[in-house]
């Protein structure tokens, strides 16, 4: 658990240093997305019940995903309207690839957040957290990675907070990087006026 937790933290940290500030973008997404794989399939050849632990299997993702929608349905509206008003939406072929492919990024995203950090801190043997506590921690946490962005910081704490009680409740990873993807796609486009694929090969 505490290593999981350590990995976690280097991860993050490592997002200021290559993403931010050296923007290798790529680098680091396909990177921690790569390393995060292994580390997986590892643990899965040791211990076959870890996928379902984890939440990487079929169960609750109905009752998850649906859950999430009016929710993901809401920001989108919202970003829209916000872009629209405020000219700051971007709309070209670059965000169909980015719709596609940011899932995969959301999923290793809550993974961590939520399979390493909430799931690990409500099984610590010689502290309990209670799920209050857990999904404050968490989604403060989560926050904290998308400093300085002050706005940002805000929404990804509520969304955060949302995805940790779907998740603590029916342990389904692959709705909430769906969920995850989708939502980031158009608040970075309408939002932020930020084209993720350009920005994912800008050091090349």
């Amino acid at each position: 658990k505490f290593f999981e937790l350590f990995a976690v933290v280097i991860t993050g940290l490592l997002k200021f240093v290559l993403m931010d500030w050296l923007q290798m973008r790529a680098f680091y997404i396909c990177g921690a997305c790569l390393f995060w794989l292994i580390y997986v399939f590892i643990k899965f050849k040791s211990d076959k019940n870890i996928l379902k632990n984890w939440g990487f299997t079929s169960e609750g993702f109905r009752h998850s995903f649906l859950f999430l929608l009016p929710f993901t349905v809401t920001s989108v509206i919202i970003f829209s309207i916000y872009g629209f008003y405020n000219k700051t939406t971007i709309l070209n072929w670059h965000i169909l690839p980015v719709f596609l492919f940011y899932p995969v990024w959301g999923l290793i995203q809550q993974f961590m957040m939520l399979a390493l950090i909430a799931a690990n801190l409500k099984t610590m043997p010689d502290v309990r957290f209670k799920n209050t506590m857990i999904i404050l921690l968490t989604s403060f946490i989560f926050s904290l990675v998308h400093y300085p962005y002050f706005s940002l910081m805000i929404y990804t704490f509520i969304m955060q907070v949302i995805f940790t009680i779907v998740y603590l409740k029916w342990n389904n990873l692959w709705s909430l990087g769906l969920h995850h993807g989708w939502i980031a796609t158009f608040l970075l486009f309408f939002v932020h006026n930020r084209d993720l694929w350009i920005e994912f090969f800008k050091w090349f």
